[in-house]
């Protein structure tokens, strides 16, 4: 009996708004790809985008055997619950299509398993190759796809254009190259190992660190240091990236080995954080608390908070929103919440440290009014602010059993915490194992986002994406 894969996914650029699928199907025993397919689909939201791209590759793969069986990857997690029959399927655009989807094999032919967004490459692309013919008039030709180089060549994630590099006229010559390299890779994916953790992009062994852009809006966390830029540098010689491609192809090979068993032992507990949007407070760079007058948003905290929530709507990967208890936050995630149509969680871990009598002062007038304080503050975790203010290392005894707490609430989930500058630097902090000084290095912006995902094997990833100017 053949064994196919299926990869598949769905996207809108507006949620809803303009929206397409593509989907892939490949030999589970080579990798080989034995048909693509795409199509623009007009104004639809992301799921039902995904639920089409699900649909449309299972077509495909009965088309080529229908006595197959087949296992599903995909990167919404929505869609693998549902049709694991671990989550009811509530929205009525949604209910046809699964129903549909479950018809397509006999029951028990069929497996789905989760994967990360980045593992998902190609479908990605023939969903945005899609939905870029469609905004231009046409329909998605397999005979034109770019998905399969695209991927080879590591190409840009969701909703971006592939730009060629290299002198002119070398067009052809590279694209050559990029074909070598792929068949090398899958030749080697035969019969060699990968290594998971380089092909997650570990830095050490047992260490997951992946490092997004970092860019500047005001921040009222007055005990900033120096901004933390992860910032990459993206290839330019399109011939060197062909020349990761046996590694990466090895790599997704693991993954769809048979048996389907994760070497990190499953979907990991993903938390989104975001910090909440400035308050008045923000841009005067004053200490702000939990012990303080507890402000809300400003008008641009609020418009913040709405660049967020559209941002996060698009991705259609929150599940839960978890908030802390300060108003500050509750606004900030009642705003994302309604956009997603979930409720709102309220978490007391999550609120700020406690700044004492620092409170609404700025860093200035900490240092005139109560140096000594301040000094042993900046020295040692464990100083208290004055007046009997929550010291770091009491913040991270609270936020480590916060964070055990919502793990083990939410295993394979991915969830939004919308909480403050202390408690994000200090999940960050503890997650890449890092000192506690390590505090004063770190800057976000208000309305920034940063991700850590905790795996059922201890190690954990994190994604600094403290960026406001992606939220427009």
């Amino acid at each position: 009996m053949r064994e196919f894969i299926v990869e598949a996914d769905g996207g809108s650029r507006g949620n809803p708004g303009p929206a397409g699928y593509g989907a892939v199907v490949s030999d589970a025993a080579t990798g080989e790809t034995l048909r693509e397919t795409a199509e623009y689909i007009g104004v639809a939201t992301n799921n039902v985008a995904e639920y089409r791209g699900l649909l449309a590759g299972l077509l495909a793969a009965r088309e080529l055997d229908p006595d197959a069986t087949v296992h599903v990857r995909m990167d919404s997690k929505l869609v693998i619950e549902q049709m694991s029959g671990r989550w009811k399927i509530k929205h009525p655009d949604m209910k046809p299509l699964a129903t549909q989807a479950s018809r397509v094999f006999p029951p028990g032919r069929v497996t789905y398993e989760w994967m990360p967004r980045a593992q998902n490459k190609h479908a990605d692309r023939l969903a945005n190759e899609a939905m870029d013919a469609g905004a231009r008039g046409e329909r998605w030709s397999e005979s034109t796809s770019t998905a399969e180089l695209d991927a080879a060549a590591g190409g840009a994630g969701r909703a971006e254009a592939v730009t060629p590099s290299g002198p002119p006229g070398d067009a052809a010559a590279g694209a050559a190259r990029v074909r070598g390299a792929l068949a090398e890779g899958r030749a080697a994916a035969a019969a060699t190992d990968s290594d998971l953790d380089a092909a997650r992009g570990s830095t050490e062994p047992g260490r997951r660190v992946l490092a997004g852009a970092s860019a500047g809006a005001a921040t009222d966390d007055a005990a900033a240091g120096a901004v933390a830029d992860g910032r990459g540098t993206a290839d330019a010689d399109g011939e060197a990236r062909a020349a990761k491609v046996g590694a990466d192809t090895r790599a997704a090979k693991a993954v769809a080995a048979p048996g389907w068993a994760p070497a990190d032992m499953g979907a990991p507990a993903t938390f989104v954080l975001l910090r909440h949007g400035e308050t008045p407070l923000t841009p005067q760079k004053r200490f702000s608390g939990s012990g303080g007058t507890d402000p809300s948003l400003s008008g641009t905290g609020r418009e913040q908070a709405e660049r967020a929530a559209a941002m996060l709507a698009r991705r259609g990967t929150i599940q839960a929103v978890v908030s802390s208890p300060l108003a500050r936050t509750r606004e900030t995630a009642g705003i994302v919440a309604a956009r997603l149509g979930l409720d709102v969680g309220i978490d007391d871990g999550l609120r700020e440290t406690d700044f004492g009598a620092w409170e609404g002062l700025t860093f200035a007038e900490v240092r005139e009014r109560h140096p000594d304080d301040l000094n042993a503050w900046l020295a040692s975790p464990d100083a208290q602010p004055t007046g009997g203010g929550e010291s770091f290392a009491a913040t991270a005894t609270r936020l480590a059993a916060t964070r055990d707490r919502l793990v083990a609430a939410h295993a394979g989930r991915t969830v939004l915490l919308v909480t403050h500058v202390t408690p994000i630097k200090t999940l960050v902090r503890l997650a890449l194992g890092a000192p506690p000084e390590s505090l004063f290095r770190m800057e976000l912006s208000a309305a920034s986002l940063s991700v850590v995902a905790y795996y059922a094997d201890g190690n954990a990833s994190v994604r600094l994406l403290n960026d406001t100017s992606h939220l427009r």
